[in-house]
């Protein structure tokens, strides 16, 4: 609301309009966010890899991890996350 009133937009939508909180406790959970993040653009098919996308971090990831950590988290699928956190505990 502040950024509305700052910037004379009264009507416009609010930012995170679909943020929903998560508190993760599986490391799949995390891992499948993490290559969610790195493939969005890709799977939205903004670009074909998603280094190729300029506000992604999968370049800065590859360069920090090794090919065999890349790939492990490539292979985590996020298609079905909503339903995988079903599966986390609720007490944590």
């Amino acid at each position: 609301m502040r950024w509305n009133q700052e910037d004379g937009t009264p009507g416009r939508a609010r930012l995170w309009h679909n943020f929903r909180e998560t508190h993760l406790t599986l490391q799949r959970g995390y891992l499948a966010r993490l290559n969610y993040v790195h493939q969005n653009a890709v799977h939205h098919r903004l670009v074909r890899h998603a280094a190729e996308y300029p506000w992604c971090s999968a370049v800065a990831f590859r360069e920090a991890v090794t090919p065999a950590w890349e790939r492990t988290i490539e292979g985590f699928e996020f298609s079905r996350i909503a339903d995988a956190d079903e599966d986390e505990p609720d007490d944590c």
